[in-house]
């Protein structure tokens, strides 16, 4: 029997598929659990149906990311730090504050798991930080860090 995934059984395959199993199998495990459906004529065009909005929606968020990452190149963002005899700064800005100034400063709501510092930012001076926006798109924020 030709069954329609409808979660993810780990010995089959995954949502959405469509998979040959016993016909006992499919009846006494996969349907009543509501794990699969019949592969019927009607159960093949709403699937068909779901994976067009689906694809359609993938294509909408990445438009709407790379958009966002075109927004972000235009911006900069200002970081003030206490400075020691010397110049010699004390801290340091970490993701979190980066998140922080582009809230206060053009209320902008980043995450801060997706700014991708290699390491906190320990001196004076100005940065490009890269920010996930998409698994496909990478947005550049300008960071100025400045004297307090």
């Amino acid at each position: 029997m030709k069954v329609i995934l409808l979660q993810d059984v780990k010995t089959l395959g995954k949502k959405g598929d469509i998979v040959n199993v016993s016909d006992g199998y499919a009846r006494n495990a996969l349907i009543p659990k509501k794990l699969a459906v019949e592969a019927t004529e009607k159960a093949r065009n709403d699937l068909r149906l779901q994976q067009k909005h689906a694809d359609k929606l993938a294509a909408a968020r990445l438009q709407e990311a790379k958009d966002s990452a075109a927004r972000l190149d235009a911006l900069t963002i200002e970081v003030r730090m206490k400075a020691g005899v010397g110049g010699k700064v004390f801290g340091s800005i970490s993701a979190k504050e980066i998140a922080q100034a582009a809230e206060k400063q053009h209320g902008l709501e980043l995450d801060k798991k997706k700014i991708q510092l290699a390491e906190p930012i320990r001196a004076f001076g100005s940065y490009d930080v890269p920010i996930k926006l998409h698994p496909q798109v990478t947005g550049t924020l300008h960071v100025s860090v400045k004297e307090l």
